[in-house]
């Protein structure tokens, strides 16, 4: 929608005389918006975008293009996920329209039937240069097309803010004799982007066979008292006390030549050493 201004002018008898100036508006016979059906992403998860065309004109706009930056720039945070595309008109399913390019997303054909309104749902994937700290967020504009009238809408979405914890177990020695000491390191990776704390009950179980003995237990070097977990020498049973371990967020950097974000996990490691 735009407005506009104008102003007469009355000349006589080498007087000129304003006019009042009067105010006018231009509806946009064609309208667009756009809707991440889910405002969240993260890396390697796909993201539904619906695009809707409102055609409020008498008659139908044909070849419409609707363009899509991904985010934009030549590291475009998002890849359109290649056959995703559905369109439709005043909510019939279309055939699937040309796609002519993906980088940035363009597709061309578009009909916007008189009265009436079109819709392009897609998806696109959060990829390697999608910024992964949290509060990131990714914001991208469809711009539709309709001869010389243009209208863009922009619609953004914000990374997930979690941990994301894996486990790695290994044993030192792994060769051993009878009634000698060996030690379980368990390394915790937090890959997720804050810090998984004493609120997240982070709990490491094991049941260790053969059973071990006289254990000690060690949480980033620093001994845990008995209250910190418990241990059943009868079983071999083993669990850390919820809230005890907590393992900081990745860490993501930016490579300044190629755009690729890399994310270092925070680490946290729990040992614990006993007799076989």
């Amino acid at each position: 929608m735009a407005t506009f201004t104008n102003q007469a002018t009355l000349s006589y008898n080498d007087t000129t005389v304003n006019s009042n100036i009067v105010t006018g508006t231009i509806v946009e016979v064609l309208a667009i918006t756009k809707t991440a059906v889910t405002d969240r992403y993260a890396l390697g998860e796909d993201v539904t975008y619906i695009v809707s065309l409102t055609n409020s004109g008498a008659t139908p706009l044909t070849g419409v293009t609707v363009t899509d930056n991904l985010g934009g720039g030549t590291q475009a945070p998002l890849d359109y996920q290649d056959g995703s595309i559905l369109y439709y008109q005043n909510g019939v399913l279309q055939a699937t329209p040309t796609v002519t390019a993906t980088s940035p997303l363009t597709v061309t054909g578009i009909t916007v039937p008189a009265g009436g309104n079109a819709m392009l749902i897609y998806e696109a994937t959060a990829n390697s240069f999608a910024p992964l700290a949290a509060g990131s967020t990714i914001q991208n504009t469809a711009t539709a097309t309709a001869g010389t009238t243009s209208v863009t809408a922009t619609e953004t979405v914000t990374v997930v803010s979690a941990p994301e914890l894996s486990i790695i177990k290994a044993l030192s020695p792994s060769v051993i004799t009878e009634n000698s000491t060996v030690t379980y390191t368990f390394t915790l990776q937090n890959s997720g982007n804050t810090d998984a704390t004493a609120t997240d009950n982070v709990v490491v179980t094991d049941t260790f066979n053969p059973i071990l003995s006289d254990i000690t237990v060690t949480l980033n070097g620093a001994p845990l008292p008995p209250t910190a977990y418990t241990y059943d020498e009868a079983t071999g049973l083993f669990t850390t006390t919820a809230g005890t371990i907590t393992v900081p967020a990745a860490t993501f950097t930016q490579d300044p030549q190629t755009g690729v974000i890399t994310a270092t996990p925070g680490i946290t490691t729990l040992t614990v050493t006993g007799t076989i």
